[in-house]
């Protein structure tokens, strides 16, 4: 049984800093990937940034520069570092484990896993 369960959320000001967690289990972290997604009130989900067992990243656009996704040596825990938050970057955060996959990918299709989410407001 996979479980994802995401931790650090919070409220901060603009320009400020918070880290995500996520620790998962029942899951074999290789060849597939584990990646955050949002979803603000009134809009669709959208992929954040992800990270392949193989510590490759990818990120969005809209967070490249300023979100750092990595994960731990024992492969159970990702974390996303968030910097210079900007109020546009209020939403719910899933961390989602995907299917086996080539690469990073923040297509939501290839990710079967989801956590519950964890707030994140910025004033």
């Amino acid at each position: 049984h996979v479980q994802l369960v995401e931790s650090g959320g919070g409220s901060v000001q603009a320009g400020g800093s918070l880290r995500l967690s996520c620790a998962f289990s029942g899951y074999t972290y290789s060849g597939n990937c584990v990646g955050w997604f949002r979803q603000a009130p009134g809009k669709e989900r959208e992929g954040v940034a992800v990270i392949a067992g193989s510590g490759s990243p990818g990120y969005a656009d809209s967070v490249k520069g300023r979100f750092d996704i990595s994960k731990d040596h024992a492969k159970t825990t990702v974390y996303l570092q968030m910097n210079d938050l900007k109020p546009e970057d209020t939403a719910m955060y899933f961390c989602a484990a995907s299917k086996a996959v080539a690469g990073v990918t923040l297509w939501e299709d290839e990710y079967k896993h989801w956590g519950q989410g964890t707030q994140v407001t910025v004033s």
